[in-house]
């Protein structure tokens, strides 16, 4: 898809332009997400690029115009440096931030594995295959570190981070068409699918991923699997 200023099936639409019907704590906190972009200070010089790249993969934001793509990593690197926590570890898991560290270090053993080069000049297709093999749970390199951390709960780690990144900002809001917080005005039209005054219709438009993605293939898992199925207007 080309670049645009908002992606996403509700064109028009900006969480912001409600921001007079929030409460002023809940209005600041937003408005923070947009205006003052924290810095790096958790990801060294060497980790930076290999996380930009790994985000970049599994949150591409290839539709967006670069100044309006939403800072993933530095949301992240906040988390880290500040040390908040969900406020329980697993037993086959390090502290959160020892664990991205080392899968950031496991990507980059398994880059090289599988292609003989490092993660970040990769081309996207074989970035995804990298990414994949641990989405996978297929310990293809770095067996030291996986003896150490479980790779499924990492790989959950490492995408729960950036998904949580991306949607609580504002422009992601704008994208899936979300009013923002309910507080103090409330949502007044729960039942039926009726969208609010202040929202707009939906209009949805046909896409697929690019030829040097493999994220518009599916596959399914468990018991029933019968191969693959393509994304919107492929097959299934």
């Amino acid at each position: 898809m080309k670049q645009r200023k908002q992606p996403g099936y509700y064109p028009g639409f900006q969480t912001l332009s409600q921001r007079n019907f929030w409460d002023a704590a809940t209005r600041t906190l937003i408005e923070e997400r947009v205006h003052n972009v924290p810095p790096i200070r958790f990801f060294t010089a060497e980790e930076l690029p290999l996380m930009n790249a790994v985000c970049g993969r599994i949150l591409p934001q290839d539709d967006r115009l670069p100044d309006l793509r939403i800072p993933i990593v530095n949301y992240i690197d906040e988390r880290l440096f500040e040390n908040r926590i969900s406020g329980y570890r697993y037993e086959d898991m390090p502290i959160d931030r020892e664990a991205h560290r080392l899968g950031l270090q496991a990507i980059e053993a398994t880059a090289q594995a599988l292609h003989g080069e490092a993660f970040v000049p990769l081309d996207p297709m074989k970035q995804d295959l990298v990414l994949k093999s641990i989405h996978d749970g297929k310990k293809l390199a770095a067996r030291v570190i996986w003896d150490r951390m479980s790779i499924d709960r990492y790989w959950q780690l490492l995408v729960g981070d950036c998904v949580g990144a991306y949607y609580a900002h504002p422009w992601a809001w704008d994208e899936i068409g979300f009013g923002g917080p309910a507080y103090p005005r409330a949502y007044m039209r729960l039942e039926g699918g009726m969208p609010e005054p202040w929202e707009v219709d939906e209009r949805r438009y046909d896409w697929s991923a690019p030829a040097t993605s493999i994220s518009d293939v599916y596959e399914e898992t468990g018991a029933g699997s019968h191969g693959t199925h393509q994304g919107q207007g492929g097959t299934h």
